[in-house]
């Protein structure tokens, strides 16, 4: 290439790999110019509610998130391997001519649905809430829980 254009070659329709880098950046640049300013600076991140799912021989232990949400707000379903948190988060309304300085916290319906990797006891499912944190106790079932095999020695 060095050579071609310091000569002034003819380049019989071959084009350097950086020419069409060059045109997608050209194209990307024109994309993002047409993005309306309009959108909001920070977007939605996260979700609600924040859970985490430990484990140990004979039950999965999920822990929800839930500070400001009555139990009677949460419903919790289970199939098989699989569990449904959905409820409402209600926030106290403020007045209507109030000035937000910062706004994260909202209200509305959420709903999380977790594979689990095990099939679960239903029957056998307890759920408590305490300080804002729902602890669901999901027993493994019997099919699911490891079995020792002894060895027969002759």
């Amino acid at each position: 290439m060095i050579i071609r254009r310091y000569f002034d070659a003819p380049t019989w329709g071959w084009k350097s790999p950086f020419e069409e880098l060059a045109r997608m950046r050209r194209e990307l640049d024109r994309v993002f110019e047409e993005v309306p300013r309009t959108w909001p600076v920070e977007l939605p991140t996260g979700v609600f509610p924040l859970t985490n799912i430990t484990e140990d021989k004979d039950n999965f232990y999920l822990r929800a998130e839930l500070p400001g949400t009555k139990a009677s707000d949460v419903d919790i379903s289970i199939t098989g391997n699989s569990i449904s948190i959905s409820g409402e988060r209600k926030i106290i309304a403020e007045h209507k001519n109030v000035k937000y300085h910062r706004r994260e916290r909202e209200a509305g319906s959420f709903r999380r649905m977790i594979k689990l990797p095990a099939q679960i006891d239903t029957s056998k499912v307890e759920a408590k809430s305490s300080d804002g944190v729902l602890t669901v106790i999901l027993p493994k079932a019997e099919i699911a829980k490891p079995k020792q095999i002894p060895i027969k020695v002759s």
